[in-house]
């Protein structure tokens, strides 16, 4: 697994905090380069709570004082790239070599990363749970969906089973008459939307299992869903949507995909020789 900075940390951890935590976290996040040089007094009035959080707040994230958790904010900032509404730190006045270049590397270290954050029971899990489901509905919200649709495409192709469903209010009706022996794959970055929660708590009365891919290991929605698939690549709110983060889910889509396969390879090489047979038609 890749190793985390503080700031990477501070995404992983951000839903934990408590409110005035996260008006810690906010400050260091936004203003990195100030915060390494001031005191545990200074931090804490400029964040608006009591030096005693500033304490608690480190010994969270693991550092052993409030030195060792501005060192790491130094060591960190020596290397942290500036907010940037295009990935892989594309810029104005890159040639489209350069741009290609970055945007190439960007989306590699998506891939790298995830594969880092791979845990192999979750995956073996995971695919227990799709291959013993009557039905798997594959959900998200936004650009989440697009992904859902993609992983229902992917997965149809080999299983019958697997099926898409857009818009909230529609998820809503057909999660409702799910069973035990049904799931639901549902992606979403944050794994914080209030259509995401309000779709467990629904889950959770049905007795439906929810396999969640997300970036946020202990976000909301990764706290309540049954099992959880990690994907990398951080985004900012400015670069909400980026193809890298999309490219990370798309890899965990494959080896999930892969993965129960081939468990049963020829039983899937035959349906899809049919489907293809089928779709052959198709062209011209």
């Amino acid at each position: 697994m890749f190793p985390q900075n503080i700031f990477s940390k501070l995404n992983s951890e951000y839903y934990k905090l408590t409110s005035s935590e996260k008006k810690v976290a906010d400050f260091v996040i936004a203003n990195g380069t100030v915060a390494q040089s001031m005191s545990i007094s200074e931090l804490a009035e400029a964040c608006d709570v009591a030096e005693a959080t500033i304490s608690r707040f480190c010994r969270r994230l693991e550092y052993d004082g409030y030195p060792s958790f501005k060192l790491a904010i130094a060591t960190a900032q020596a290397t942290r790239k500036q907010a940037n509404p295009l990935t892989g730190e594309v810029k104005a006045d890159d040639p489209i070599p350069e741009l290609a270049r970055k945007l190439a590397g960007a989306n590699i270290d998506a891939i790298l990363e995830t594969q880092g954050l791979l845990d192999p029971l979750a995956i073996q899990a995971a695919a227990d749970l799709l291959v013993k489901a009557d039905r798997v509905l594959c959900m998200g919200q936004g650009g989440s969906m697009l992904l859902a649709h993609e992983a229902a495409h992917l997965f149809s192709t080999a299983f019958s089973k697997f099926f898409s469903v857009s818009g909230s209010h529609m998820q809503v009706i057909k999660t409702a008459q799910l069973s035990e022996q049904d799931v639901i794959l549902y992606f979403s970055y944050s794994g914080s939307t209030h259509e995401l929660m309000d779709l467990l708590r629904l889950a959770k009365a049905r007795r439906v299992k929810v396999l969640l891919i997300t970036r946020f290991s202990n976000s909301p929605g990764a706290l309540e869903a049954d099992l959880v698939l990690q994907c990398g690549s951080t985004e900012t709110p400015l670069q909400l949507g980026s193809i890298p983060a999309r490219v990370a889910q798309l890899y965990l889509i494959d080896v999930l995909f892969s993965e129960i396969c081939r468990r049963d390879l020829e039983g899937c090489k035959q349906r899809r020789a049919l489907v293809a047979d089928a779709l052959s038609a198709k062209h011209v």
